[in-house]
């Protein structure tokens, strides 16, 4: 009844709230992508996406709609795999930023290996920024993690916002003269360079009390109310609290790109390239299910 091709660009849509990114996310013209929702909408009777100058979301009938999509592409792409005999092989070095490690990453990680066993996964969790350098020393095969503002390099999984977060125990006050305590990453994290720049642009001092680099030494920091983390809105760690906008004076730092970067092709003839994207389907079909839980 549904097209698996109209149901990938449905997610693609769903993920990116934007035809023109879904488009270009699936090497597709935005007629191409409307014409498919289009199709699918047909198909289920339903309105999928409120559409209107602001921008698209999804309709209650495109939520539901999300999790029949995952589980048919899912059902499709296992019954291929059966059917054509074929297993996967190699070694995939897979990069995961430190945001992701208290997500259902894992759960996508578990479920790759149970159905390639044969595959060799290698995985490194680092900052976004540090992955990036190791992706371009072809120390990597395949990466997921954040990129900086204004660029364009990468496939789109979801777009969140950045927020400020902290501990219940945190104590500022509103004077702007009083310098605001970071909880950071350490260069060249992505986070830092934007909450650096959000307050120097700002005029507002700053002052940093933990340095770490592992999500679990940040949070444990924020805990202890040391001061506040810039972080992505939808990956808060357990404990933590979302500061309300523009809470102690605090100014806005943006959205953020979450995306799948691959290693030159030259450096896949060691076995990584189909491995690398069969992980890539993967966490692509899986982006709705990541940006909502994470």
């Amino acid at each position: 009844m549904f097209d698996p091709a109209q149901l990938r660009t449905f997610l693609a849509v769903a993920q990116s709230l934007s035809f023109t990114r879904a488009g270009q996310r699936l090497d597709l013209r935005q007629s191409t992508v409307s014409q498919h929702v289009r199709k699918l909408e047909e198909a289920a009777g339903r309105q999928l996406f409120l559409r209107d100058t602001h921008g698209v979301e999804l309709t209650e009938d495109g939520e539901a709609m999300l999790g029949f999509a995952r589980t048919i592409l899912d059902a499709n792409e296992r019954a291929a795999a059966f059917f054509t005999g074929t297993r996967l092989r190699g070694r995939l070095r897979f990069g995961a930023s430190e945001d992701f490690v208290l997500t259902r990453l894992p759960e996508i990680l578990e479920r790759f290996r149970s159905d390639h066993p044969e595959v060799d996964l290698e995985l490194t969790v680092e900052l976004s920024g540090t992955l990036h350098e190791q992706l371009a020393d072809g120390r990597l095969d395949l990466v997921l993690g954040k990129r900086g503002a204004g660029e364009t390099h990468g496939r789109l999984v979801w777009r969140d916002r950045l927020v400020w977060i902290a501990g219940p125990g945190l104590r500022l006050t509103e004077d702007p003269r009083e310098t605001v305590p970071l909880i950071v990453y350490p260069p060249p994290s992505i986070t830092r360079a934007r909450a650096l720049d959000v307050l120097e642009r700002a005029g507002r001092g700053w002052h940093i009390t933990c340095t770490s680099g592992s999500l679990s030494g940040v949070r444990a920091a924020a805990l202890a109310g040391l001061g506040v983390v810039p972080h992505a809105q939808g990956l808060v760690p357990p404990g933590l609290r979302r500061l309300p906008p523009h809470a102690y004076g605090l100014p806005e730092l943006g959205d953020v790109d979450f995306v799948l970067l691959r290693g030159p092709r030259d450096d896949r003839r060691r076995g990584g390239h189909e491995p690398a994207d069969a992980l890539a389907r993967a966490i692509l079909a899986a982006g709705d299910r990541l940006h909502r839980a994470l």
